[in-house]
């Protein structure tokens, strides 16, 4: 078994902070017509599709389970009780790369279909963001942007560059921003806390 000596966690803080600081830097970047866009599609369509690959699949989980508190017909994409997407339907896609090969099929299957594919993204010039109706782009370091510095690169002030590893970044920063367009949908569909319990699992 193997012994590790722990003299501090000081890059568990620094990790804390360089997230924060991203999502400070990416509020201030965001497109708010892209944003309102996007929750009007949500409004208005017929039912709701989330999709996504690894980490950023989960985020797409919790977005779906949080709209499912609110009262739309979700569906999470891959899941075998998943129905049949259709035009009135609008498609939700998270990929930080916007290339990730398997959900960039689907959403060319999305537009084939004629469904509204929005998707959130770090690059608005990917596959899926040229595609898409709505591109919401969220800056961010996406796990194949090997030339941005891995986690342990420090700059010259010794400080850390990008701790936190891999597509964190983008994931972490999608969750915050669709847990806030939750709160956004609450507010314009009037839902009260108590409906959205009353939605929620009792079978946990």
């Amino acid at each position: 078994m193997k012994e590790f000596q722990v003299n501090d966690c000081e890059d568990v803080l620094l990790s804390m902070r360089l997230i924060v600081d991203q999502l400070n830097d990416v509020i201030g970047k965001l497109d708010q017509e892209a944003i309102k866009g996007m929750l009007k599609k949500i409004l208005e369509g017929e039912r709701v599709f989330v999709m996504g690959a690894g980490r950023s699949g989960l985020v797409a989980k919790a977005f779906a389970m949080r709209l499912m508190h609110l009262g739309f017909t979700v569906y999470v994409v891959g899941e075998t009780t998943t129905p049949a997407v259709r035009e009135e339907d609008v498609v939700i896609a998270i990929s930080g790369s916007g290339e990730t090969r398997s959900i960039a099929d689907l959403g060319k299957i999305v537009k084939d279909i004629g469904s509204p594919l929005i998707t959130v993204t770090s690059k608005k010039e990917s596959t899926l963001g040229r595609i898409s109706d709505i591109a919401m782009v969220l800056p961010s370091k996406a796990k194949n942007d090997l030339d941005a510095g891995g986690y342990l690169e420090r700059n010259m002030r010794g400080d850390y560059k990008n701790l936190p590893p891999l597509g964190t970044a983008f994931e972490i920063t999608s969750l915050v921003f669709l847990d806030s367009v939750i709160a956004q949908l609450i507010m314009l569909t009037g839902a009260s806390e108590a409906e959205l319990k009353s939605r929620h699992t009792n079978i946990e």
